[in-house]
C-alpha cells in the first residue's frame, strides 16, 4: 500500500504536470491544439480533456456521488481546461488532506460508466488516477512534439526538484 503522503504528493505532481500541459497547449492555434492524431481522443485537446473528465468522475467516485457522464460537449474548450480543471485538483487535495491510513486501505465500492459494480482499496483508485494521467499526458508531450513544439519538461524528477531546494 501507498502511504497517505506519498498518495497526496502523487495528485499535486499530477496537478502540476497537468497544468503545464494545459499552459503551453493555451500557447497553439486552434487548428494545431485540435489536429487529428488518429487516437482514440483524436488531439491534444481531446486527450487533454479525457483525462480532465477522468480526473472529475474518480473524484466524484471516491466523493460517493454517481457521476452522470464522462464529457459533454461544453468539456472540449480550452477555458474549462484552464479554470475547471484546478477547481477539480484542488477538490483532490482537499480530500486527500484529510486522508487516513486506514481510510486510504478501505475499499471503495462503485459503478463503472457502463454501470458495472467495483471494488478496491482506495490507495489503489488514486494510483490509478495518476497513472492514467500520465499515460495520456506522455501522448499529449508527443503530439506537441510531432506539431515541432518543445513539450514543457512534466517528469516527475522536475515535478520534485522544483520542490526541493537547491543544496
Amino acid at each position: 500500500m501507498l502511504s497517505v503522503n506519498a498518495l497526496r504528493d502523487l495528485l499535486t505532481y499530477s496537478a502540476w504536470s497537468s497544468r503545464r500541459l494545459v499552459e503551453a497547449a493555451a500557447q497553439l492555434p486552434f487548428d494545431e491544439l485540435t489536429r487529428d492524431f488518429g487516437t482514440a481522443d483524436k488531439s491534444l485537446l481531446g486527450t487533454l480533456v479525457h483525462i480532465f473528465a477522468a480526473d472529475r468522475v474518480w473524484f466524484a467516485r471516491v466523493s460517493g456521488v454517481v457521476p452522470a457522464s464522462f464529457t459533454s460537449e461544453a468539456d472540449y474548450h480550452l477555458q474549462v481546461l484552464q479554470n475547471e480543471w484546478p477547481q477539480i485538483h484542488e477538490k483532490w487535495n482537499s480530500w486527500a488532506a484529510g486522508l487516513t491510513d486506514q481510510a486510504a486501505a478501505a475499499d471503495l465500492s462503485y459503478a463503472d460508466m457502463r454501470g458495472n459494480r467495483w471494488q478496491q482499496p482506495v490507495w489503489q483508485v488514486v494510483a490509478h488516477v495518476v497513472n492514467h494521467a500520465t499515460h495520456h499526458r506522455g501522448q499529449a508531450a508527443g503530439f506537441l512534439r510531432s506539431m515541432g513544439h518543445a513539450p514543457p519538461p512534466i517528469d516527475m524528477t522536475v515535478f520534485y526538484r522544483t520542490r526541493t531546494p537547491a543544496a
